[in-house]
This record gives structure tokens, sequence and C-alpha cells, in this order.
């Protein structure tokens, strides 16, 4: 049975208030918050084995390595990647995103195109521009509708030999639109290009599978799933790990090292180098089994509910308007109060213990889109409840009140 009051015990901060009120957090697509499950883990790392890994014949860098390397096991179970050493790592999405773009560097060519959609976040962005100057290759983009949809007849015609690498989020932090990242994946396959699918959004609410989905690329930060900030992974398909040069030089990431040369070492090494978020990544792995025990369809169902319900009583209040309303989305609501900035409406609503985002949310083109400066996005997870969704639509009729 899925008991969102006894979810809501495990996280601390849930208990807290923000300016004499309880804290309503609705700020999941930004960052989640971590049960004291792995709020343990994290104590337990500096209080008994702090140590660097790899490197170490002493007890405590044994014991970190051993429960590291266990993390990164816990992490390819849970994304079915065919090989622990396919999993690389990093400090979040972002990272794993410029770690492939700088790899491709060496690859491309002039005429070679890159395809991204219109709905991406920054960091999915800027890396293929700058990817682009460097080897002349073209980035085109594939087209949005008014409902936050990619218009896929599009992205068949964009689809072409030259096209090397296609990178599109699996759903978006912005909008909560789920990409059709199947189709995607298995229509730039036909013409031999590479897929990069920015899973950052989508792995707080489902648990997508590497080898169903067959994609060259995925990325995730732990933070969104009920872990630290500052790691994430970076799943790539082993043929294409070995052809991709090391993104980064240092320790850990070698085989040998002399002045005349050096050579590489094995995956996933390759790509990890320095001393890594050591504590970060074995919380990481804690945080993946804590939501696993929850279990991923009854989050998805339980969210989809809360969906529904803020959707249909926000819609009620007069000159509120959503973007994004795709078929198919996640828990995440983006919408603007007639002839009121998001970001005043942002600021009464924290004055009410309410914690939403205002702004472009790192999504710029999507506002441009719209013809707006950003939007109010109230993200659900699944320790909000319906009473929070009710608190929050009594503080937006307040604020327009207040505003208008």
């Amino acid at each position: 049975m899925f008991n969102v009051d006894k979810i809501r015990q495990d996280f601390p901060i849930l208990q807290r208030q923000v300016n004499g009120k309880p804290l309503i957090y609705l700020d999941n697509a930004a960052t989640s918050q971590t049960p004291q499950q792995v709020i343990d883990v994290i104590v337990d790392y500096y209080s008994h084995y702090n140590s660097n890994i790899h490197r170490g014949v002493h007890t405590l860098s044994q014991e970190a390595t051993d429960k590291y390397e266990a993390a990164r096991n816990t992490i390819q179970k849970h994304f079915n990647a065919k090989h622990a050493y396919e999993i690389i790592l990093t400090a979040g999405t972002t990272h794993g995103i410029n770690l492939i773009a700088s790899g491709f560097s060496s690859l491309l060519k002039k005429d070679d195109e890159i395809l991204v959609s219109a709905l991406e976040h920054h960091s999915n962005i800027v890396p293929w521009q700058m990817l682009c100057e460097k080897t002349g290759a073209t980035l085109k983009v594939i087209p949005m509708n008014m409902d936050g949809e990619l218009v896929m007849s599009v992205y068949d015609k964009l689809l072409s030999k030259n096209t090397k690498l296609v990178f599109v989020n699996h759903i978006s932090n912005a909008l909560g639109t789920i990409n059709p990242i199947e189709e995607i994946i298995s229509k730039a396959h036909e013409v031999g290009a590479a897929v990069l699918v920015d899973g950052a959004q989508a792995c707080p609410h489902l648990k997508p599978d590497m080898q169903a989905l067959d994609v060259d690329f995925y990325v995730a930060s732990a933070h969104k799933m009920c872990g630290p900030t500052g790691v994430g992974m970076l799943y790539g398909k082993e043929a294409w790990l070995k052809k991709l040069p090391p993104y980064q030089g240092g320790g850990e990431m070698i085989a040998e090292v002399s002045f005349e040369k050096t050579t590489y070492a094995d995956l996933p090494h390759k790509f990890e180098a320095g001393t890594p978020n050591i504590c970060g990544g074995i919380a990481f792995g804690a945080a993946v089994d804590y939501m696993n025990a929850i279990g991923f369809e009854a989050i998805a169902k339980y969210e989809h509910e809360l969906l529904d319900y803020a959707t249909a009583e926000l819609l009620k209040i007069e000159g509120l308007k959503i973007f994004g309303t795709a078929k198919e989305k996640t828990s995440v609501i983006s919408f603007n109060l007639e002839g009121i900035h998001p970001y005043d409406v942002g600021t009464l609503l924290d004055k009410m213990g309410i914690a939403v985002r205002t702004g472009h949310h790192c999504a710029q083109p999507i506002m441009n889109f719209f013809n707006i400066p950003g939007t109010v996005r109230a993200s659900f997870a699944f320790y909000n409840t319906k009473a929070e969704v009710d608190t929050l639509v009594s503080g937006v009729k307040k604020a327009k009140m207040m505003l208008s």
C-alpha cells in the first residue's frame, strides 16, 4: 500500500516551517528532498570509513571502494545496463552531456548534422552549439507545438544520412512533457545516428530500461532522485565508450604513464579522472534503493493523481493559464496569471511557506516560443499531498487578489 503520510516521515525537512508556515515543497523538478535513510548513509561514510578509493591496501580504502562499486552495481541494475562498466559516475547530468560532447569533437566534421529538440534545458543546447563551432557541424531543431509536444513529422524530415547525433530530453523540465524517445531512438538508428537522452527529469518518475530503449547514451542526476547534489551517472554503450577519447586527464583514468606516452585505463575508469564524489556515489546507490523500495509504478500512479487534481483545481482560477498540455506528461505544472509577473507570484507564495520555481527554468527557447518571460512552476513528488495542492491553490488565489 502506498502510504504518503508514512513516506513523509522519512523526510526531516518536511517538518520545518518557512515564514511561520509549514513548508510546502513544490520545487522537485529543481531538486528533490533527501530521506533520512540516505542522510544516514552520508553520515556513516564520513563517520566510519572516509577514505580514497581504488588506491589503498588499508581497510578504510577497501571498505570505501567496495561500497562505491556496489553503488555502481545498484545503478547498473536499476537502469538495466548490460555491464557495470557502462555506468560512468559523474558530477551530474550536465557533466555527462559535456563529456559526450567533448568526445564527439574528434568524430564530427563539416556538413555533419546534430539534432536537438525545442524542449531542451540549456545544458542540452549549449554544449552542442559549442561542438558545432569546433567542428563545423550544423545544429538543427525538432520544433514543438502549442501543447508542448514535439512535431514528429518534422523530425522525420530532419533525419538524413548527415545526421550523426540526436539529443532529446526524456521529460521536459519546464513543461513536464514526456517525449516519445522510443520512436526518436529507433528512427535515429535507421539513419546511423547516435542518441543521447537527458533523463534528469524522467528518473524520479519512471524506471528507464537501457537495453529495451536501445539508447546509446543516457544521463541522470542523483539529486532529482532523493540523493545528494554533485553526483550523477552517464550510461553509454560499451562500443561507444571505447570509441570516445577521455574527457579529462589525471589520476585513476590511466593504465601507464611516462613522459613519452600515456595509456588509458579500461572502462569505466577511463572517464573517471581524479578523486570522485565517493560519498555521493554511495548515497546515490542508497537513494536508488530507497525509491525502488517504494516502487516506481506506485510512485507514477500517485503522482499522476496529484497532477490531475492540481491541474483541475488551478484551472478553476480565472485568468490562470497552464503552459504544457501534452497528452503524455508528468507531475509538473507551469502556469501564469494574466497580467502578473511570475516572479511576483512566486515571492508571495514563499511568504506563505510554498516553494515553487519561477523564471525560464533554463529553457529560454520554450519561453520565447510562448512569448512569455517565464512561468510559475509547481513540480510534485511522491511525498506531496492533495492537501498541499489545496494550499497552493489558495495561495495562488491570494496572490492574484493582492497583485491584480
